[in-house]
């Protein structure tokens, strides 16, 4: 088997936790869906081995994959307001600082 990348490697554990739980949540929307593995892995154009990985919260399967799984389920609209700028808080937080700071009312 090939060595994981150092990025997949390095990952901090509630990463790696939230990927376990997307796995389980889509493997339980298979299930609830009476789908097989294989059933489902063709659908979504995977091997099967790929599809039990993804189920796992393997960090080495492609985001499309997950992708394609959220679609079978109906939910790939998730997907578009995941990181959406407006949802941002630590961004938003740092734009008002710098606002601040230009105003000359640093008050950090």
């Amino acid at each position: 088997m090939p060595k994981a990348a150092e990025s997949v490697t390095s990952l901090p554990s509630s990463v790696l936790v939230s990927l376990e739980m997307l796995g389980e949540h889509l493997r339980l929307g298979r299930k609830r869906r009476k789908e097989s593995l294989r059933s489902w892995a063709l659908r979504m154009n995977v091997s099967v081995p790929t599809l039990a990985a993804m189920e796992k919260g393997d960090p080495r399967v492609g985001m499309g994959v997950y992708a394609t799984a959220l679609w079978l389920m109906g939910r790939d609209d998730a997907l578009r307001t995941l990181a959406a700028p407006e949802s941002d808080a630590q961004a938003l937080a740092q734009e008002m600082l710098v606002l601040q700071h230009k105003g000359g009312r640093c008050n950090v």
